[in-house]
């Protein structure tokens, strides 16, 4: 064991982990301020997660329909959250949003620009209005590279290839991060006032995901034995539109964007099958989505929202189902078909990333063929609980942002909220963890003991004489995720989850990687175990506790959305004996929101008071 004073230690006031677009415009708003500021990013600086994110991000900026205005984006969000949202998240998500996306133009991104010279936005679904604005199908590589670019200006450094593996403490409050370098396995010591983890979500968990290796819960894993409160978990949104062959590719994001612009979704009758779809408890709205819908087909193109459209838990289920009644493409999916759409030379220019990515990865001229889509495992609705103004967790000095963090989001999110999130609430947080971090006099005292447990925890793996193996041990969690915990939920399939990753649990206890720990991905891999099977079982607790079908938590055995349960959210926390899962009454709304969220379009629109 290395000794802890010949540890390489670094001291920030405040250490951010995670370098997508949360986390750095979280590390921009504390140089901003004066602290000193690090990012620990698990892979190279520019390689997150966030560049993934393509059709765009949500912002009432009316360029495009002058009658959007944050309230109407605030009712949307509420709407497609199912109303479980954090009613203040939601009104400061769009309220904040297009000065975030305006501010993001003004530090260098180059957005696609509308006839009348301002930001283009594009249709998303559940938006009412075209919101989104873009660039191409490159939204989220835009952002990162203009956060990147204007943030290393500000001073902050950069800790790259980089895993942080354990949360310090001092009593309560946060105290340092635990890390190691991927490259020859030496440990680090980050001291530190204040954290925020801003690592996304841990779609790895599952086998069809558009998530990259990164993903695998270390942020909510971490924060979860550090005390904080883990909240919403049972809602995972599978997103609509993934490839689905060839198989080496499976899962990989397939943009709403490309819905967005006018492709249809097709079974293999070459029926138009979401008209079949639109649920009936949308009511008032639903005549009035469905007439559009239907004039859209007849080729009305003022018709704003076509089936494809609708939130993605509608989309997603409903794919599902055409595929086991047996109206699916032949690899499983179905088709997405815009080529009959929309002429080749737009194609080409609104969506030059899915152009590519089909001819290189799937030989299919998407000007010319429709696309073979399915649903992937996507995103993370729950996440840390966090304060509402702040980002802070119940754990001092912890802030969580983007999508590890709970609360924006609700049962269900819209397309295109996520990067507006991650600029609202990247900045949100770190405007907390500096006014947190001014309150301090001084660093908090490290516990050696818990670094060596930490060290102690990740060179056991290597020093076994024998045990599992972590690629064989991931695998049999994502079955256990995919067969139990996966669209379509019920008990009995529950309880076979939690009773499979018990099994694994035990062998996540024994797993062993050869080698020693320089250029050594098995470790890296049996890691990465510990943090999947905490969120998987978080997952699993919380989605058997909800009997209610909600957003992206549907329950075959509970097939209905009851109002009762919109009462309540399902909170996580680590308790003597393991995890506690507990049903929580939410505080009721603000009265000006409520009457917001529940009022009709006619009196929203063009009033941005």
């Amino acid at each position: 064991m290395v000794d802890i004073a010949e540890l390489q230690t670094f001291e920030h006031d405040v250490v951010v982990i995670g370098a997508g677009g949360a986390g750095l415009r979280a590390a921009i708003e504390c140089s901003r301020r004066g602290l000193n500021t690090a990012i620990v990013c698990k892979s190279l600086l520019g390689k997150a997660h966030t560049v993934m994110a393509e059709g765009g991000m949500a912002a009432a900026l009316g360029n495009v329909d002058p009658r959007d205005n944050w309230k109407i984006h605030f009712r949307d969000t509420m709407r497609g959250g199912k109303f479980l949202n954090q009613w203040r998240m939601a009104e400061l998500h769009a309220k904040e949003a297009p000065a975030r996306v305006n501010e993001l133009e003004e530090w260098g991104a180059v957005f696609d620009r509308a006839k009348n010279g301002l930001i283009s936005q594009r249709n998303f679904g559940g938006h009412r209005y075209p919101r989104l604005a873009h660039v191409g199908d490159r939204t989220g590589l835009e952002m990162i590279r203009t956060l990147q670019d204007y943030g290393i200006h500000q001073g902050f450094a950069v800790h790259m290839e980089c895993t942080a593996l354990d949360l310090l403490k001092d009593g309560e409050r946060i105290a340092g991060v635990v890390a190691y370098w991927r490259e020859n396995g030496r440990f680090l010591l980050l001291k530190t006032k204040a954290v925020i983890l801003a690592t996304g979500g841990a779609g790895k968990a599952w086998k069809v995901t558009s998530n990259s290796w990164e993903y695998t819960g270390d942020g909510l894993a971490m924060a979860y034995l550090a005390g904080a409160t883990l909240m919403d978990m049972e809602f995972v949104q599978f997103h609509p539109t993934g490839m689905v062959w060839p198989p080496s590719v499976r899962g990989t994001l397939v943009t709403e964007g490309v819905r967005g612009d006018g492709g249809i979704l097709l079974n293999n009758k070459h029926e138009r099958f979401m008209f079949n779809y639109i649920p009936e408890r949308f009511a008032p709205e639903t005549a009035s989505t469905e007439d559009e819908a239907r004039r859209w087909l007849q080729g009305d193109k003022e018709a704003r929202r076509p089936p494809e459209l609708l939130t993605r838990d509608v989309v997603a289920r409903a794919i599902t189902s055409e595929v086991k009644a047996g109206r699916g493409s032949p690899h499983g999916g179905v088709f997405l078909d815009i080529a009959s759409q929309v002429p080749a030379d737009m194609i080409k220019k609104k969506l030059p990333s899915m152009y590519h990515q089909f001819k290189e990865l799937a030989n299919v001229d998407i000007t010319k063929e429709a696309m073979e889509v399915g649903p992937t495992t996507h995103y993370f609705m729950g996440g840390v609980q966090v304060d509402h103004e702040s980002q802070q967790s119940v754990v001092p000095g912890l802030f969580a942002c983007g999508e590890c963090a709970a609360g924006l989001h609700g049962a269900n999110r819209l397309g295109g909220n996520s990067l507006s999130d991650l600029l609202v609430f990247g900045r949100r947080a770190g405007l907390g963890a500096a006014d947190y971090v001014a309150s301090m006099a001084s660093f908090p005292c490290i516990d050696e003991a818990q670094v060596r447990q930490s060290m102690r925890r990740a060179t056991d793996i290597l020093n076994r004489e024998s045990g599992a193996n972590p690629y064989l041990v991931h695998e049999a969690l994502q079955k256990v995720m995919n067969d139990g915990v996966g669209i379509v939920r019920s008990e009995a399939d529950l309880t076979a989850a939690l009773a499979g990753l018990e099994h694994v649990k035990r062998d996540v206890e024994r797993v062993k990687a050869d080698g020693a720990s320089q250029y050594n991905p098995g470790w890296h891999a049996a890691l990465d175990l510990r943090n999947l099977l905490i969120v998987s079982e978080a997952v699993a607790r919380a989605a058997l506790m909800r009997q209610e079908s909600r957003g992206g938590h549907s329950r075959v055995d509970h097939p209905n959305e009851e109002e009762v349960w919109g009462e309540y959210h399902i909170v996580i926390h680590q308790g003597r004996n393991g995890m506690d899962v507990e049903k929580v009454r939410r505080a009721e709304p603000p009265r000006e929101l409520a009457a917001i969220a529940y009022a009709t379009l006619e009196s929203l629109e063009g009033s941005n008071g």
